[in-house]
């Protein structure tokens, strides 16, 4: 039996997990992450090591109850698209069926997104036969605003191929924007009312600085590079992300869910390991940042483990930064 969670520590030690995807279901937290592997292939920027195969579940009644596998919900072998790695998912509800959105490299190689239903939040979760026809790259975040109009957000870059699609196709040789032009950010849509398409083409998010003027590639430590998320805060959207390179978790704001977005600041400095990957939810009065290190795995990028931290907002609306060190 696991124990009940403490802040920055692994919330579970039996597994690798990574990615966490929270969200309350049924007065529940539940928590969708990636299920990293334990092998000792090689690492590289095409992100060949995030071999992952399977999905599973985590739940908690509150933060004074035990943690709960909830065991495995979807596999590879399920879906007739995807040929390998099954990398950092997104969960949804509307109208009475819950989402997974997944994303995977198809048969060609690239990677595209995918959704499973359930009637059940733990699942066990079916597959659409095919991949969200007009999406690709990593990381979608399913974003389901008041008015229950549905949003999704991905992409990433390097292993993540963003970049290959700067020209509406995949160009396999193509390569980011010079340093000193503007970033690449995240893609977009609205999804269709029954969750499994997208209405009409995903668009690029534009973030920008307070005086209006974009972020450039150039600048790592406020550009986009993966893990879009998107929560509500007394009426403002903030779409917090991973830098990358510099492995910190930011955010920015907008007024429009599909922006542009003013950056404002540093969620979540460094952890042990390899970039970031975050989400943001509330639970009764709280809120709280989940993430990941490789702090259990002593470093390795490939073993890592999904973690909390209670997140605080100033006055102002800004996000006070949390230092998982601490």
């Amino acid at each position: 039996m696991n124990k009940a969670p403490q802040p920055h520590k692994p919330l579970v030690t039996h597994i690798y997990t990574a990615d966490p995807s929270a969200h309350v279901f049924e007065g529940k937290i539940y928590i969708y992450p990636s299920h990293d592997i334990d092998h000792d292939g090689p690492d590289n920027d095409n992100g060949d090591q995030y071999a992952m195969e399977d999905y599973r579940v985590l739940s908690l009644e509150n933060f004074d109850s035990p943690v709960i596998d909830e065991g495995q919900v979807l596999h590879l072998n399920d879906i007739p698209w995807a040929s390998k790695q099954l990398w950092a998912p997104d969960a949804a509800y509307k109208s009475g069926t819950y989402y997974l959105f997944f994303p995977a490299r198809d048969h060609q190689g690239i990677f595209r997104i995918g959704v499973a239903t359930a009637k059940s939040p733990v699942g066990p979760f079916v597959p659409q036969p095919n991949y969200i026809e007009g999406s690709f790259s990593i990381d979608p975040a399913v974003f389901v605003d008041e008015d229950n109009q549905a949003y999704i957000y991905f992409g990433g870059l390097w292993g993540g191929q963003l970049e290959k699609w700067q020209t509406g196709t995949f160009e396999q040789n193509a390569v980011g924007p010079d340093a000193d032009a503007p970033a690449l950010g995240p893609q977009v849509a609205l999804l269709s009312e029954d969750m499994l398409s997208l209405q009409g083409e995903s668009q690029e998010i534009s973030i920008v600085h307070e005086d209006g003027s974009p972020i450039l590639a150039g600048d790592e430590d406020r550009r986009y590079f993966e893990g879009p998320w998107v929560h509500k805060y007394k009426g403002w959207y903030y779409l917090s992300y991973s830098t990358g390179t510099t492995h910190k978790l930011v955010y920015a704001v907008s007024r429009n869910p599909m922006g542009p977005y003013t950056f404002k600041g540093t969620i979540l400095t460094p952890v042990i390991g390899w970039t970031t990957h975050h989400s943001i939810v509330q639970f009764e009065d709280r809120w709280y940042l989940f993430y990941h290190d490789s702090s259990l795995s002593g470093g390795v990028n490939h073993k890592r483990s999904v973690k909390y931290a209670e997140l605080h907002y100033n006055e102002d609306g800004t996000i006070q930064t949390i230092d998982p060190n601490k």
